[in-house]
């Protein structure tokens, strides 16, 4: 059961768990448009423009010259609500309709090659973030009405290649984290904003086993912050409160393969340590609550192909698992997620001294899951006000598009 006291701050206690996001949990895949058509398959070692500052720093030393990479991804996930047995307190307005919707996620990568085995590149993008909203006063909304996290990933990195077969790549990250929630209480509608930013690193190696064959690995580190913000509580004056929040950290293993002079081979395995959100400590001017979330460890794994039809276009295609990191015990309305099926596909043209252009789609498919969510509000006294237990159904799902422009110079 999850006790929560009026005097603190509820809905911060759920401040990275609103789960409409297209990857699990609330981590985004998406820091470009042209892996989409492979589901991100061979993330950390194709390296085919400057987006591999992100995946995977040593990359960028099969890079020349100056190599940009800018574009934009849109994500539309779909949460649909069908209520079974739900009791205590609700709201009248029916399932919340779709919590989902469309959100961009843009990115920008530019690499310069300033020696010849020395290179040094910045990115920008988005590695976690989510916009989940219900109808007001929906069933269940003392659970969750609004969630929204937006994060901003600055990415300056360098690469150095030590021979023919082995490149090494190290990269700093400032990220800033803005997040606001909503939901109902006894006492009226809660509301908090809060943000802060935090410094973080990334390191990968490239290892080129043969002309026809690239496995790269990386690792991407946590994120600690520290979240200071103002929340409402019905008519009354705003107060502050802060948390402790620390993203997970990332390890990726890719291989990429020529297979034959038109077809072209990748797969991918990931592993996120979700572990790192077992706790969160909530402050305010009444003391410090500590609240256990119990996520497990979650892995990815993914598939794809590339068959380049002539000199300037390349059709692509690719297959994803990706497992969620919460289980039916813990799952909330707030993060009504379930492990997801991949399945992309996309090409690339190829003009030239005009650039590529890449663009791809991707269907994630969601095994429908449960909630039985029970949310306990008392007084600073600690006296009971009320329940409110949320049990039902969701159906998932989720689409995304994008498109890329990439050139070097």
């Amino acid at each position: 059961m999850n006790n929560i006291t009026m005097r603190t701050v509820p809905a911060l206690l759920l401040l990275a768990f609103s789960g409409a996001t297209s990857a699990a949990g609330f981590q985004l895949w998406e820091q470009n448009a042209s892996g989409i058509a492979t589901s991100y398959a061979g993330s950390a070692a194709v390296a085919d423009n400057a987006s591999t500052i992100y995946f995977n720093p040593a990359g960028m030393t099969r890079l020349p010259g100056i190599q940009l990479s800018a574009g934009v991804v849109g994500v539309r996930p779909s949460f649909k609500f069908s209520n079974e047995g739900s009791s205590g307190l609700l709201g009248s307005g029916g399932n919340g309709g779709d919590a989902g919707g469309w959100s961009a996620v843009p990115n920008a990568y530019l690499s310069w090659q300033v020696a010849p085995d020395w290179f040094i590149g910045l990115g920008i993008s988005s590695p976690f973030g989510l916009a989940t909203e219900y109808d007001n006063n929906w069933i269940g909304g003392y659970q969750a009405i609004k969630s929204e996290i937006t994060t901003v990933n600055y990415n300056p990195s360098l690469a150095w290649k030590v021979n023919d077969k082995v490149s090494l790549g190290l990269g700093l990250s400032y990220q800033t984290i803005d997040a606001e929630m909503t939901n109902m209480t006894p006492v009226g509608l809660y509301r908090l904003k809060g943000d802060d930013g935090a410094w973080g690193w990334n390191a990968g190696a490239l290892f080129t086993l043969s002309p026809a064959m690239r496995v790269g690995v990386s690792y991407r580190s946590t994120m600690s912050y520290t979240l200071d913000g103002n929340r409402t509580l019905g008519a009354a004056p705003s107060t502050s409160a802060s948390a402790d929040l620390k993203l997970p950290d990332t390890v990726i293993l890719s291989v990429w393969q020529q297979v034959s002079d038109r077809w072209e081979a990748m797969g991918d395995l990931s592993f996120t340590r979700w572990n790192t959100l077992d706790k969160l400590n909530v402050r305010s001017v009444t003391g410090t609550e500590t609240e256990s979330f119990n996520y497990d460890n979650s892995w990815r794994i993914a598939w794809g192909a590339a068959y380049k039809a002539s000199d300037a276009w390349k059709v692509k295609f690719g297959i994803a698992y990706d497992r969620t990191p919460t289980s039916d015990d813990n799952r909330t309305a707030r993060t009504p997620d379930n492990d997801r099926l991949w399945f992309s596909f996309g090409g690339q043209w190829n003009g030239g001294v005009y650039g590529r252009i890449d663009a791809g789609y991707a269907y994630l498919y969601m095994k429908d899951p449960s909630i039985n969510q029970t949310r306990t509000f008392t007084t600073p006294a600690g006296a009971p006000v009320g329940i409110s237990n949320l049990r039902g159904s969701y159906n998932d799902s989720a689409h995304v598009l994008g498109i890329q422009y990439s050139n070097g110079f």
